[in-house]
């Protein structure tokens, strides 16, 4: 693990190489996770080192705030996180490849965005319950903001340390900073909901993966079906947590999708047809 400076904050991140003989020509495969109580971690054991042992290099990072990176009080919009993305990757000497970009919940909202801005970096894109309309933003906001009052000068983080609940208590207590502390909730509030236009200028592989009761499933549907290459797979008897429960069929699908996308023009170059 390390600490590495960009956009004028310090990250959190984390590498894991390819076996060797590593391909060079293979896309870079970063993860974005969600929002708020979620970190670098959740990735970890179900999919970041199955990826980097079939042939992937793999770099998690803590977004902005979250988890063991630096907090500032604002900068939680969606193009500042791309800003630090992008950042991120030239301080890590990674500027120059392409990379695939796998976000779980908000952090696939993030990759969207990316992808958006930098369709010459972004070789592809897995997105696990991507939340994408206007209608999840409004939810998303009156429930951080009830969050937030709950939080509010509480003594629930005393309390779980007082048990010896570290884990538990640091993640609320990062709640509460971000929650109460920041522009997070604003931010969020102001961002613009993706339009078909937006999703008709994606021609990178796209996989969706969301659960089957998941509300999620109208919104990966509708990128579907504007994008130029695009799959859904549904989970059955999940919700919206797919990346918690389930692991087998989640992974065995992201790995295809990576393979695909490494495979794209016959060779195992991640380069992208025109």
């Amino acid at each position: 693990m390390a600490e590495i400076s960009a956009n004028r904050l310090r990250f959190h991140v984390q590498q894991l190489p390819a076996p060797e003989p590593a391909d060079p020509g293979r896309p870079v495969v970063v993860f974005l996770h969600g929002l708020v109580v979620d970190n670098l971690s959740s990735f970890y054991c179900p999919l970041a080192v199955p990826v980097a042992r079939s042939g992937h290099e793999v770099v998690l990072y803590d977004l902005r705030g979250h988890g063991r990176s630096e907090r500032p009080a604002s900068g939680y919009d969606s193009r500042t996180a791309v800003r630090d993305l992008l950042a991120l990757l030239d301080a890590l000497g990674l500027a120059h490849r392409a990379v695939h970009l796998v976000g779980n919940s908000y952090g696939g909202t993030l990759a969207v965005h990316a992808a958006l801005a930098r369709p010459d970096l972004v070789a592809g894109l897995t997105l696990l319950e991507p939340p994408l309309s206007g209608a999840w933003v409004e939810n998303m906001v009156d429930t951080l903001s009830a969050a937030a009052l709950s939080l509010e000068d509480s003594a629930v983080p005393a309390e779980l340390r007082s048990l010896r609940l570290r884990k538990a208590a640091n993640l609320t207590a990062v709640a509460d900073e971000l929650l109460n502390r920041t522009t997070l909730i604003d931010d969020i509030a102001a961002g613009q909901p993706f339009t078909p236009a937006d999703y008709a200028r994606l021609h990178c592989p796209v996989l969706i993966v969301c659960g089957e009761h998941s509300e999620l499933v109208p919104g990966a549907l509708e990128l579907a079906q504007y994008a130029e290459r695009c799959g859904v797979e549904i989970l059955p008897g999940l919700g919206h947590d797919v990346l918690k429960e389930t692991s087998g069929a989640l992974r065995k699908a992201v790995l295809a999708h990576l393979d695909e996308v490494a495979d794209t023009d016959g060779r195992r170059t991640g380069a992208l047809l025109p």
